[in-house]
């Protein structure tokens, strides 16, 4: 592979790691920067990019500013940039905490000549083709679709590069996200993603399911296994075989399910319903759930061993509030999806249409979108989509935005806090959602947050 004209950073304490890289590519016009403390990365994406990040868990660790924060606005602000990190000691949970955080792979130190350069071609090989360095101005455009999910709101671009880092690994996924907001298709989009792709995908709703045949619908059952077991049953992780299978609704299953569940993890085997006999599991297990696990755990209701085993890699996916001119994309994408499904010849969008449907707090999110839109297209006897194409619900007016008193004379620095603290209330903690509130960049509001001591 040509690696001409790469730029590679290496934030590292020492200088050994510059010099094995240099040594691997001596033949190859690689351009090399170095920086000591982590604190500065971000400063040089002020004015350039790179093709390639390599942290150490050392210099991730020691600076003044949370090691996975910088990350996360890297890989915000950048998601054509690949960051590897390498971890000492076998440090895993730093290895993950990076992974989470924006980095696209980890390896151990020390590391080998053969596996650096497999990491760094692999890494320029897998590079994203969509976006460019969002730190740079003048520079917001955007793939708009990947695989199947539409959107460029940064909110998405990081969903897109978390889905790239999952599927370069064979690790557990957990998908968390309201109703409607595409689980499914983030599912599907690891499986495509990863080196399964060529094998089978196999979906199961596990809400849809009565209690009593999800252990039957997961691992099969043998004839007479119970009441109405009158032949053999093959269940999914059977016919997953080595591919993928997508576990919906997690939340939905019982003690007895958790508990078969979270042996096939540790041992690849189960046991059909009604027989003793192990058969080997081997697919790449990815969950979802719109409810909050961590409290079904704290509530005792789902097992604590397993939710650490399905949440190794976390993906949240944002609701339609919260992703921006997305709205617009989804509304030109369902548009064309139903003018040809109704032969329709819709060809725009009044204004108040528009202003009506980016101000609705959309609570099904992308499948309520849908669902409006396929319902307007098809009531719709002219070439403009309007108000009155939808249902009432849509037309009522939009919700008050929160505001805050201030009494005269308040000193400023205590205002720009009083704001910051509620921006972050309002955005339930979503520090990206918080900085388009607040129409700063997200680097500039964990500076704001370190200068007023905000956590």
């Amino acid at each position: 592979m040509n690696l001409d004209n790469i730029d590679i950073l290496i934030v590292d304490k020492g200088q050994d790691l510059a010099g094995q890289v240099r040594s691997i590519f001596t033949k190859q016009k690689i351009n090399i920067k170095t920086e000591r403390n982590i604190d500065r990365v971000l400063d040089y994406f002020e004015s350039r990019t790179f093709d390639i990040v390599l942290v150490t868990g050392v210099t991730y660790n020691t600076g003044k500013m949370n090691g996975e924060d910088i990350l996360e606005i890297l890989s915000d602000s950048s998601p054509l940039t690949q960051i590897l990190f390498l971890v000492e000691k076998e440090d895993i949970e730093t290895a993950m905490s990076a992974l989470k955080a924006g980095a696209y792979q980890y390896s151990k130190l020390p590391i080998s000549d053969k596996e650096l350069n497999l990491l760094i071609e692999t890494a320029i090989e897998k590079r994203p083709v969509y976006g460019k360095n969002l730190l740079l101005k003048n520079s917001k455009e955007g793939k708009a679709k990947f695989e199947n999910i539409i959107g460029q709101s940064p909110a998405m671009r990081n969903v897109f590069k978390q889905i790239q880092q999952a599927a370069a690994t064979d690790i557990s996924v957990l998908l968390l996200g309201e109703t409607g907001t595409g689980k499914d298709l983030a599912a599907q989009a690891i499986h495509q993603q990863s080196a399964r792709h060529g094998g089978p995908y196999v979906p199961v709703n596990l809400g849809a399911l009565p209690t009593e045949l999800v252990a039957s619908e997961l691992f099969g059952h043998e004839k007479g296994a119970f009441t109405g077991a009158t032949e053999q049953r093959i269940g999914k992780f059977e016919q997953a075989g080595n591919g993928t299978i997508f576990l919906d609704e997690i939340d939905a299953i019982d003690e007895k399910v958790q508990v078969s569940l979270l042996r096939l993890i540790e041992k690849q085997k189960f046991q059909r319903v009604g027989s003793s006999k192990l058969i080997s599991g081997n697919a790449r297990i990815i969950a979802a759930t719109n409810q909050n696990l961590e409290e079904a755990v704290t509530k005792g209701i789902f097992r604590k061993d397993l939710f650490y085993r399905l949440e190794v890699f976390r993906i949240d996916i944002p609701p339609l509030r919260q992703r921006g001119d997305d709205i617009c994309l989804l509304i030109e994408e369902f548009i064309k999806r139903y003018n040809n499904n109704f032969q329709k010849n819709i060809l725009d969008v009044s204004p108040e249409t528009i202003e009506m449907l980016k101000t609705y707090p959309w609570p099904g999110n992308v499948r309520e979108m849908k669902n409006a839109i396929q319902r307007a297209v098809l009531v719709c006897t002219d070439e403009i989509l309007r108000p009155e194409h939808f249902h009432a619900r849509f037309q009522s007016p939009p919700r008050q935005e929160p505001m805050i008193e201030i009494k005269l004379g308040t000193p400023l620095e205590k205002i720009e806090k009083e704001v910051i603290i509620r921006a972050l209330e309002e955005s339930d903690d979503n520090r990206t959602q918080a900085a388009k509130t607040l129409g700063i960049s997200r680097r500039g509001l964990y500076k704001k947050m370190d200068k007023h001591n905000i956590d």
